[in-house]
């Protein structure tokens, strides 16, 4: 199915922006529902485009039926479950918005809903209670809609959800505080409100609507009696991480163990707003002059702390309220205190040279800060084109350990 090309634009204009990136990295449609596969969402995280035409496969039941077959357990994931799977299954846009939230924020607080779900304590989580869990990660993840016309906006629900519903109708929405509050406290909030309203009870309502999923299948097996522990769902957040952190990783690394900090520097910078890069990458250029290489061990640790950023933020205020400069070793403490991740001096020390843009060996927080926080909303606060140079050291280097 090949969508009319005006209609396409047109349906755009009424879409926030993960819609509009979900609606342009899909590739399958199923009863006028859109799907990933699971191919689609990893190129929707790690590229700017998609490879593939835009195009809308629509999916046969016999067809849906016989890829969900294939679907394996939660027991048998792994760290290249997407990769394996490829075209092999259907991903939801609830369950788009619910994986991007797994890879952008702590573990910690899916433990604390996982855990308020577990109403009889038996540390197990059945598929209408997932459902209700995954409906809140979604509230807060979505941007309140835009005003636009309704119809249209009724039609991209029907496209992106299968039935007609408000995306904000999930939770009651009446007298919202319109104070900022930071994520978790907002999911506080909004686990307090599913568990005494009635979204419990409707989510059979929710269940009977939608489609099973690869997700969902994976979760609670072909027939959806399976409970889910969290000891798996850990692993499967765990290995959803790896695995994006080792496709950005090998893209640059050309069969290395390492990436060059200039790499490194441009995969930091790429889903940002920051004009000019190169004031940055001259920085990795001048102050490191003999490359030692990021490991990927030292490349996921400082993602694993980039998902614990609010935390983080709270510790460098600390600093600041004190008037305290912050220096390496303030940096690595700060890191370790709030997040219970330890970088590695060679990291920190990179980290420092890329963003110490007036070279007095002293990080400003504020802008480290802000520039990070767009990099972790990859590909939805503004984002550079992947660019694939390294320097000329490095190329030599790495045709040298290829022959």
């Amino acid at each position: 199915v090949t969508e009319n090309r005006s209609d396409l634009e047109d349906l755009h204009l009424y879409a926030t922006p993960r819609e509009q990136r979900f609606r342009r990295f899909a590739s399958l449609e199923f009863e006028g529902q859109l799907y990933m596969t699971p191919y689609d969402f990893i190129q929707a995280v790690t590229n700017d485009e998609p490879k593939r035409a835009k195009k809308w496969r629509s999916l046969s039941k016999q067809e849906l039926n016989q890829i969900l077959m294939e679907t394996p357990p939660v027991w048998k994931g792994s760290s290249k479950l997407f990769r394996n799977l490829n075209d092999k299954g259907v991903i939801s846009y609830t369950e788009y918005l619910f994986l991007l939230c797994i890879l952008t924020k702590p573990h910690a607080g899916f433990r604390i809903a996982f855990n308020m779900f577990d109403t009889d304590g038996n540390e197990m989580v059945d598929k209408k209670e997932f459902l209700v869990l995954q409906e809140i990660f979604r509230k807060k993840n979505e941007k309140r809609e835009r005003k636009g016309d309704e119809e249209k906006r009724a039609m991209l629900r029907l496209q992106l959800y299968g039935y007609h519903t408000s995306t904000n109708s999930v939770l009651k929405t009446e007298g919202e505080d319109p104070v900022p509050r930071s994520y978790w406290d907002t999911l506080r909030r909004s686990t307090s409100q599913a568990l005494f309203s009635d979204l419990a009870e409707r989510a059979d309502d929710i269940s009977s609507l939608l489609s099973d999923t690869t997700l969902l299948v994976h979760f609670f097996g072909k027939k959806g009696k399976a409970e889910l522990n969290f000891e798996d769902f850990y692993r499967f957040m765990d290995n959803l991480q790896t695995e994006v952190l080792e496709i950005e990783f090998l893209s640059y690394s050309n069969g290395m163990n390492t990436i060059s900090e200039e790499d490194f520097a441009h995969i930091l910078l790429r889903y940002t707003n920051v004009e000019n890069t190169s004031s940055y990458l001259e920085n990795v250029r001048c102050r490191i002059p003999e490359e030692k290489g990021i490991t990927f061990d030292e490349f996921r640790s400082f993602f694993q702390f980039l998902n614990n950023l609010e935390d983080f933020t709270i510790a460098m205020q600390m600093y600041n309220f004190a008037s305290r400069s912050i220096g390496q070793d303030e940096f690595k403490r700060a890191v370790y205190v709030a997040t219970g991740v330890k970088l590695s001096p060679h990291l920190v020390n990179t980290v420092f040279k890329i963003f110490d843009v007036d070279r007095d060996d002293q990080l400003s927080y504020k802008e480290f800060i802000g520039i990070m926080k767009d990099r972790l909303n990859r590909g939805f606060r503004g984002y550079k084109p992947i660019q694939r140079y390294t320097t000329f050291k490095s190329c030599v280097r790495k045709e040298l350990y290829s022959r």
